[in-house]
């Protein structure tokens, strides 16, 4: 713990900051997995599938009843549709935007916490640069002090430290943006298969 507040402090403020970052960009990727499993990001396929199946052969209340309860993002939304295509007061056109209205609602569920994400990896590596050029600064006019009596290594011993933000900020941001990406691609994911099942759902006439 010692060495550990040691090597804050010689980052400098812009070093503790980055820190905390750290701290929440891990709770956040922690958070983002426990979230996608509870809504099913990466289960409920089978499921689905088999209710779509039975859907387009014929069989829309067990299709519904295989979906009803189901928490996957997949299968709620298959449900929606299946409900809004059987529903008698909505016109084919106002099911499809109801349908459209609730998988835009489910997709915002699973991109929720990303922008938090893509911020961190952005302003990450800009808290290290910035904690490098005030750490450069510092040096530099400990230098013009020293004047003819510099020592080398004080000045490289100042450079060193001075870079340890911009190593640290890199360290947080390069881990928040590979996050960032798996989370999208997976949010690209569910929707490209709720897509596909909407479309096989309202492709067949009204039950």
């Amino acid at each position: 713990m010692t060495n550990l507040l040691s090597f804050l402090d010689r980052g400098g403020p812009a070093m503790w900051v980055i820190a905390a970052l750290s701290v929440v960009t891990l709770a956040l990727i922690l958070w983002k997995i426990w979230q996608l499993m509870r809504l099913g990001a990466w289960s409920g396929g089978a499921v689905t599938e088999a209710a779509l199946q039975e859907w387009r052969a014929g069989g829309a209340e067990a299709a519904l009843e295989a979906l009803r309860g189901r928490p996957s993002l997949r299968a709620r939304l298959a449900w929606a549709a299946m409900t809004n295509r059987r529903d008698e007061t909505l016109s084919p056109e106002a099911a499809r935007e109801e349908t459209t209205r609730i998988a835009k609602s489910l997709l915002g569920e699973a991109r929720t916490g990303l922008r938090a994400l893509e911020l961190i990896a952005v302003i990450a590596p800009l808290l290290g640069l910035f904690g490098t050029v005030l750490g450069m600064i510092a040096a530099f006019q400990a230098l013009q002090e020293a004047g003819a009596q510099t020592d080398p290594a004080t000045l490289a011993g100042g450079i060193w430290e001075a870079l340890l933000t911009t190593a640290a900020g890199m360290g947080v941001a390069i881990p928040a943006a590979m996050a960032l990406t798996w989370f999208e691609s997976v949010a690209d994911r569910v929707q490209a298969d709720m897509e596909h099942a909407a479309t096989r759902i309202f492709t067949r006439g009204r039950p």
